[in-house]
């Protein structure tokens, strides 16, 4: 173990949000080894996450992206916004380009995947802490691979009421669109995924991360 906190600054307190506890439990066990850091707060999902950073004077938040009420993308955003100070850092096992892009433009200090060795997942911790950018080499370099999302918001959104299976009457209500307008967003997603329909379009945006 490496890398203690300056004489007399304290250890960095972390927070640390995902739906899983096992998955909680663990993060927490390993990072507690560490001699300068001390997990101070656990979530299951991102809704109080901000508030809890402001409350008790969080330093990190490590953050899963996948998590019901508030995404892990979207806590960052609320965390950056509340002018804390504090920086967070995507800890995921989806590794997906359009995640990454995603998170870092939400002002997310770091992103890496779940089965990061625990000496390096502290390390990335004490660099997000310094103000340093921590990104898996692997999904950086795939990332430039990808490029940029392509989808506009609407198609997004179109696509991500395509997942449950809704009719485009019924995508149409829930977006306030008419169903023509669904229509020629559906295929425009279906032709910039290079897919054969909705279905395929929503799943294939959803794997590059950009829904």
């Amino acid at each position: 173990m490496s890398g203690a906190a300056g004489a007399g600054v304290g250890p960095i307190r972390l927070l640390l949000a995902d739906d899983q506890a096992l998955v909680r439990g663990a993060l927490a066990a390993l990072l507690a080894l560490e001699p300068d850091l001390e997990v101070v707060a656990q979530a299951g999902d991102g809704t109080t996450v901000a508030a809890t950073v402001a409350e008790l004077r969080v330093d990190v938040a490590l953050l899963d992206i996948d998590m019901p009420g508030l995404d892990g993308i979207e806590a960052a955003r609320a965390i950056a916004a509340g002018g804390t100070g504090c920086r967070s850092l995507i800890v995921t096992t989806f590794g997906r380009p359009g995640y990454l892009r995603r998170a870092l433009e939400a002002g997310a200090g770091g992103f890496v995947v779940k089965d990061t060795p625990a000496e390096q997942l502290a390390e990335a911790v004490r660099a997000v802490h310094a103000g340093r950018r921590v990104v898996d080499p692997s999904l950086a370099a795939e990332t430039l691979v990808s490029g940029s999302n392509p989808l506009t918001a609407r198609e997004q959104d179109v696509l991500r009421a395509a997942q449950d299976g809704s009719s485009v009457r019924q995508m149409a209500a829930a977006l306030f669109l008419s169903p023509g307008t669904v229509r020629n967003h559906l295929s425009s997603a279906i032709g910039k995924t290079h897919t054969a329909n909705r279905t395929e379009a929503a799943l294939a945006a959803r794997d590059h991360g950009w829904l």
